[in-house]
């Protein structure tokens, strides 16, 4: 059982940085895919970004490309989401989630974060 807790999230003017944490706990991080994906008020989870196990293969969404960059410290069982250029319609809550493999559907993750939320606004 693998357990994830986020951490970084908050208020942020348009244009601005935050960088997201995803810690992880009571599993073999290195064998675990992670993604992050974020839900906007009264939407579905949509997917943002993963990476592979080794750390070589990752994906984003057309709507971060070049904005978010998402990195992994298997030495520190944690996944970061550097995100920069932040729009208003970035405003979400962001999951972090471990699974089999690089994926854009949530089904193929099995362990999710509680989220944390990163709003903003000016």
């Amino acid at each position: 059982q693998v357990q994830l807790v986020e951490s970084g999230g908050g208020l942020v003017q348009p244009g601005g940085s935050l960088r997201l944490a995803c810690a992880a706990s009571g599993g073999t991080f290195g064998n675990y895919a992670l993604g992050w994906f974020r839900q906007a008020h009264g939407s579905e989870h949509d997917f943002v970004s993963a990476i592979a196990a080794s750390g070589i293969m990752k994906s984003y969404a057309d709507s971060v490309k070049g904005r978010f960059t998402i990195l992994r410290d298997n030495a520190k069982n944690t996944v970061y989401l550097q995100m920069s250029s932040l729009k208003p319609e970035d405003t979400a809550v962001y999951y972090c989630a471990a699974g089999r493999a690089v994926a854009r559907s949530g089904s193929w993750y099995d362990y999710w974060g509680q989220g944390t939320q990163v709003t903003v606004s000016a």
